[in-house]
């Protein structure tokens, strides 16, 4: 037996998985010195920009003040994963809103040198490039991070995380 809870809107699974997309289609197949490269940049900051504002405005789990970042909640989560205890969030829980916000500041950063190195103020400014270079491969390293962590916390609290990204649902065993 579970318990069925509806805890991803519409906006936040759209959000993420054109996120997704155009990150991966950015790092994996388009060539930096190109339009579609800086185009899909542009479209991910307006993503952002506009998880910010439903992070204000949204449903519920969306709203930033229900996952405010923790440090302490982070080590009490981490040290439920090592015991293996079962603690599910029905948000987003405190490893996974220091990622959300990990990953939103990065990618601006992303975004934001990506655009200055098209203008002529910034343009073959090496401090900007590495600037780039290391807020991506940050970024990348994080949504490693983010993908081990969610089959890693699938498993442990025997929830589908990635269908509840799909669907919305978030199905609970009843233990």
């Amino acid at each position: 037996m579970t318990e069925k809870a509806y805890v991803w809107d519409v906006f936040v699974r759209l959000f993420h998985w054109s996120l997704a997309l155009a990150f991966a289609a950015n790092a994996l197949f388009t060539n930096p010195e190109r339009d579609l490269h800086h185009w899909i940049g542009y479209f991910v900051l307006a993503l952002v920009a506009a998880r910010i504002v439903w992070g204000l405005i949204g449903s519920r789990h969306a709203r930033f003040s229900d996952f405010p970042p923790s440090l302490s909640g982070a080590f009490d989560q981490a040290a439920e994963m090592a015991a293996w205890r079962r603690r599910p969030h029905h948000g987003h829980s405190p490893l996974g809103a220091l990622m959300i916000y990990n990953l939103l500041i990065t990618l601006i950063i992303v975004g934001i040198s990506g655009y200055m190195q098209t203008t002529l103020m910034f343009f073959g400014r090496a401090w900007v490039e590495d600037l780039h270079e290391i807020a991506v491969t940050w970024a990348e390293i994080s949504v490693v991070a983010h993908i081990a962590a969610v089959a890693l916390e699938s498993r442990r609290l025997r929830i589908n995380l990635p269908a509840s990204m799909v669907t919305g649902y978030k199905n609970f065993p009843n233990d």
